[in-house]
């Protein structure tokens, strides 16, 4: 009898992208609450390089596997999951460990519980750039945030595919956004994308810059994943009672407390991450329907910058720690 194999990626130690290594591996069946997908897509994001270096939030247990978004179709069905059937199109939802499901192979198996139908409006490579953009920032803008009409909202990184969610999610709420971006190629990108203003860092002053466009207010709601020594100019370029929320930590260097502005102007620096929504089921029900009724306006909008082959996922890894992607990075299976 012959087994049936799936291609999939792992790695062995931590490293650059070099450390990536295809395997054929006999196809699993799914257990209790679980289901197999035949991968379509994969949605490459800043978190799977993080943990092929060990730098993330749980360090990688060997033979590792990787990868939180996916898309492609059901084709089997573990004991109780009855919300799903064999041929549904799907795409996965981060909230689950990468040391006990990856995304990046031929197949995968994933919880039921954070799988989702895809938007029959999207294709495969847009349903794998859904979730962790569009939840990331929900979570931060929407529930932490409290983003209305009346808020300025400052987005670093924004050129990123969370960043780019976030542009458009304040533009949902009526926000005034306020992106950053390092240098000047980027910046009539960012305003076409919905930013009302954008503030090029190599060449202004972040805090002057953003209390020029707000007549001195300042951004009620900063949107950062870099951390390090930015912090000190975003307490600056924060309103009086505003939020730094920090949901990542892109920045090789420590991140200061700034004291001083701080205790001037009583802000709030708030730790954050999606898991926060996902693994709470009433919460990740409600990002889901944000989502969804987001994406069927037209107001949200998947930006996919690149599409890979899947034997050249090493080479898409490298092409996200370039820095040089508007978007979202798709791998196609």
């Amino acid at each position: 009898m012959t087994i049936a194999t799936s291609r999939i990626v792992r790695f062995f130690e931590t490293g650059n992208a070099d450390v990536l290594k295809f395997e054929s591996l006999p196809v699993s069946e799914p257990s209790e609450g679980e289901i197999r997908i035949r991968v379509e897509a994969i949605g490459l994001n800043r978190a799977e390089i993080m943990f092929r270096e060990g730098q993330y939030l749980e360090a990688p247990e060997f033979p590792a596997q990787l990868g939180y978004e996916a898309a492609g179709i059901v084709e089997e069905i573990g004991p109780g999951v009855d919300e799903l059937n064999i041929g549904d199109r799907v795409s996965t939802i981060p909230g689950f460990s990468q040391n006990k499901y990856g995304v990046y192979g031929e197949t995968a198996i994933v919880p039921a519980a954070y799988s989702a139908h895809n938007p029959k409006n999207l294709s495969a490579k847009q349903s794998a750039a859904i979730w962790m953009q569009y939840i990331t920032a929900y979570g931060g803008l929407i529930e932490i945030g409290k983003a209305s009409a009346d808020t300025v909202i400052l987005i670093t990184a924004s050129s990123s595919s969370v960043g780019l969610a976030a542009i458009q999610i304040a533009k949902m709420t009526g926000a005034t956004c306020i992106a950053t971006t390092r240098s000047n190629d980027k910046k009539d990108f960012l305003l076409n994308a919905g930013a009302d203003h954008v503030v090029v860092t190599d060449d202004e002053n972040l805090a002057d810059s953003v209390m020029a466009y707000t007549d001195g207010h300042g951004a009620d709601v900063v949107f950062d994943p870099i951390g390090g020594p930015l912090i000190n100019e975003l307490a600056n370029a924060a309103a009086r009672q505003g939020i730094i929320i920090e949901y990542g930590a892109l920045s090789p260097d420590a991140s200061p407390f700034p004291l001083f502005p701080a205790l001037a102007k009583s802000l709030t620096i708030r730790g954050y991450v999606l898991f926060e929504i996902t693994q709470d089921p009433a919460r990740l029900g409600l990002a889901k329907r944000f989502v969804y009724e987001g994406l069927e306006s037209g107001a949200l909008n998947p930006v996919i910058d690149q599409t890979f082959a899947f034997d050249d996922i090493a080479q898409a890894h490298r092409y996200m720690e370039s820095n040089q992607q508007r978007g979202k990075i798709v791998v196609t299976v």
